[in-house]
């Protein structure tokens, strides 16, 4: 059974006055010490008083990195980075770069240039009791494929901030006061059909 544990943690972007960069610090493990199930879908789960401003950054499409590498991303377009660890060894940087989806749908693509990996997380406002506590989510579905469920690498640590700043503009920006507490959370479902919520509160600095 897969064990989720981590940490958030907000700082001021040095844009805007609301600005801030959000990262969340996730590590899986398991009841026995085996590798961790791998992820079947993830969100990551924001405060009710973040906003996100995707319009006022340049996007890069999924194919330019596929075919072109994330250097070839327009100036601008990436709005977050991170780093991987994966349970069988060996680690990695994360880019995070805002993008559109079908039906003019926002949101960003992870991506994990060790691993070639590209990871479409849709912008969608939370439903359900999450409501109470947090307003967006960035829903991460990973592709189903050939490889049996239980061969699929997992990461032991994956760590992601969320937040840039582009001509004055601040990516994330959080309207809630200094020193108030604020939310964050991730869900996740594994292949196994097991679900986690990581979630607490934080000090808005």
């Amino acid at each position: 059974m897969n064990i989720g544990t981590g940490t958030a943690v907000y700082a001021p972007d040095g844009g805007s006055r609301f600005g801030v960069t959000i990262t969340f610090d996730a590590r899986r493990s398991t009841t026995t010490g085996v590798e961790p199930a791998a992820p079947r879908e993830s969100v990551f789960l924001f405060d009710r008083s973040v906003r996100f401003n995707p319009h006022l950054f340049p996007t890069c499409d999924r194919s330019v990195i596929e075919t072109q590498g994330a250097a070839a991303c327009p100036d601008g377009s990436q709005v977050g980075s991170g780093r991987a660890e994966f349970y069988r060894g060996g680690a990695g940087e994360v880019l995070v770069f805002n993008t559109t989806f079908d039906h003019g749908r926002r949101g960003v693509l992870i991506h994990l240039p060790v691993s070639g990996a590209i990871l479409e997380n849709t912008l969608e406002r939370v439903v359900g009791d999450y409501r109470d506590d947090h307003g967006w989510g960035l829903n991460e579905i990973v592709p189903t494929n050939d490889t049996p469920p239980q061969d699929r690498p997992s990461t032991s640590a994956f760590a992601v901030t969320f937040g840039a700043v582009h001509n004055g503009h601040s990516f994330v920006q959080s309207y809630a006061k200094p020193g108030s507490q604020v939310a964050a959370g991730v869900w996740s479902e594994y292949v196994t059909g097991q679900t986690t919520l990581v979630e607490g509160t934080l000090t808005r600095p």
